[in-house]
């Protein structure tokens, strides 16, 4: 189990990498098409779509620990992520790069005050389903790996 302080730690390093991924990219590379599975994403909606999560996922943490309010049974995890993409179609990739940074700021920061208790209590994850908090935050940086993984190869 993973404590608050190495959680907050990896979310920071991991964050690192990725904003300097992001950064690394040509011009021509954020239109590229990565998903053409249903919505036909490319590398800067892969961006958009990281960003909400990270905002998304940490006010879920936040609305189950504070208030111990739940994500809804029928919640519609791809309409949704397609949503928040649509949302910030107009965001230019440098934008979404400081937004992304604020983002994992901040949930950096909520995962270095979280106590063990914290980190142990569960509650509903879009993609998890019944999750411990200490899971949720592994997912978010592991979420955009897996990203990051996939604009490689499309790239390469």
């Amino acid at each position: 189990m993973y404590s608050a302080s190495r959680l907050s730690q990896k979310l920071h390093i991991e964050g690192e990498k990725t904003l300097a991924f992001f950064r690394a990219l040509q011009p021509e590379d954020w239109q590229r098409c990565i998903y053409s599975d249903g919505a036909d994403w490319t590398v800067r909606d892969i961006l958009a779509h990281i960003t909400a999560a990270e905002n998304s996922i940490r006010r879920l943490i936040r609305a189950l620990l504070e208030e111990g309010r739940q994500l809804p049974e029928d919640f519609d995890l791809d309409a949704y992520n397609q949503r928040k993409v649509e949302q910030m179609a107009a965001v230019s990739p440098q934008e979404l790069l400081a937004r992304f940074a604020g983002q994992r700021a901040r949930t950096v920061r909520l995962a270095a005050g979280l106590s063990a208790e914290d980190l142990l209590r569960t509650g509903r994850h879009p993609f998890l389903g019944e999750a411990r908090v200490a899971d949720m935050l592994k997912l978010m940086y592991r979420h955009v790996q897996i990203h990051q993984r996939d604009i490689r190869r499309a790239l390469t």
